[in-house]
């Protein structure tokens, strides 16, 4: 599994983009309520978790593959992974709600609009994740260099 630790940074913005525009499709169902936005919803949803899930495992393996960990960055990734695991967990149990509202036939306004509610807050939890693995990536290229330095 330490190659899926190669792909973290590359594959983390998937589900970050179907993550932030859910809300959106969401939306645009509860406005127009046209089913295309609902099944949208539904997919964008969908691929977002699975995306999030392929994340989280390619973090952890990068958290176990690197080796120079120093106070700032280990605070910078418990941050990071608190809101990532938020985030996964956060939008699997929306996935579960939509999908038991979908399956009832019980996708109604007010449930609309009590989703549309809660994906901000996840997105509030996407947003943070990024922010802390944006800064956790800088924190390691600025050791990286630091330790190019030091050994030239």
């Amino acid at each position: 599994m330490e190659i899926l630790a190669e792909f973290h940074q590359k594959i983390v913005h998937f589900p970050v983009a179907f993550l932030m525009l859910y809300p959106l499709m969401e939306f645009l169902f509860l406005i127009t309520k046209k089913d295309f936005y609902s099944k949208a919803a539904f997919l964008f949803l969908i691929v977002g978790v699975i995306g999030a899930l392929f994340s989280a495992l390619s973090g952890n393996q990068a958290y176990e593959t690197f080796r120079n960990w120093q106070i700032e960055s280990l605070v910078l990734f418990n941050e990071h992974q608190n809101y990532a695991n938020l985030t996964v967990w956060f939008f699997t149990a929306m996935l579960i709600v939509r999908f038991y509202l979908h399956l009832k036939k019980k996708l109604v306004k007010v449930f609309v609009i009590l989703l549309l509610l809660m994906s901000l807050i996840g997105s509030y939890f996407v947003y943070q994740a990024g922010n802390y693995g944006g800064k956790l990536a800088d924190q390691k290229a600025k050791s990286s260099i630091h330790l190019d330095n030091n050994e030239q």
